[in-house]
């Protein structure tokens, strides 16, 4: 099984080689699930030919809002339609998850609360799940066949699943602490209060639930690949 993962957002330059790119960080996360994947770096304009050359699509983290007036934007939308109509499952993590509701009906906005980042706890299927997440923006309304499946305090619309063959998330299972550690160096001391920048520091050493959230991901293209 193919899985077409769509790039949205590049890591800090500071951060590589050192470090992966989007790209890499989510084919690492579904790594010994017997997929093969295809990056494609739609941040740069790179799309693939159409929605068919790969059996399922995964859309990366973007330091860009779905807001914001960028080229690559739109036709990232028009392609999340064709996705859509030819029932290809699809995924979307944190600018992923926002792009997806913003193309089906809901709405996106820079969150008047602030910031999260870092170890972030969620309820999530019935179960509390500790991921990192990075985000000002967020789901602010639900798109009309989405359900939320997972939440938190700060982040009401945190994981949603739609009537078609969707699973998104605001919180990023593919980031592990050593990356947390890189952002906070290097795109966290520009924009965010140090209060959260300290407690985020202070959970780097703390245990996640990337596995959970690999094994719900990889389970989801399984059973909705045609």
């Amino acid at each position: 099984m193919k899985i077409g993962i769509l790039q949205a957002g590049h890591a800090p330059d500071e951060m590589r080689p050192q470090t992966e790119n989007y790209g890499a960080l989510c084919a690492n996360l579904l790594d010994g699930h017997g997929f093969e994947f295809d990056v494609f770096s739609v941040v740069n304009e790179q799309f693939p030919k159409d929605e068919l050359q790969a059996d399922a699509w995964l859309i990366t983290g973007s330091r860009h809002g779905v807001y914001e007036n960028l080229p690559f934007i739109q036709p990232l939308k028009a392609l999340i339609l064709r996705i859509v109509a030819a029932k290809k499952p699809l995924v979307g993590i944190c600018f992923g998850h926002q792009i997806i509701a913003q193309t089906m009906g809901g709405h996106v906005e820079k969150f008047s609360g602030g910031w999260s980042i870092g170890l972030t706890d969620y309820q999530f299927e019935g179960q509390k799940v500790r991921i990192n997440a990075w985000h000002q923006d967020q789901v602010v309304t639900l798109p009309p066949k989405a359900r939320c499946t997972g939440s938190n305090g700060f982040c009401k619309y945190a994981f949603l699943e739609y009537e078609d063959a969707i699973f998104s998330l605001q919180a990023h299972p593919e980031f592990d602490s050593a990356f947390i550690h890189g952002l906070i160096q290097f795109r966290g001391k520009k924009n965010v209060p140090q209060t959260l920048l300290e407690t985020a520091q202070s959970k780097l050493s703390d245990p996640n639930s990337n596995d959970i959230l690999a094994e719900k991901i990889a389970t989801f293209f399984k059973s909705k690949a045609g």
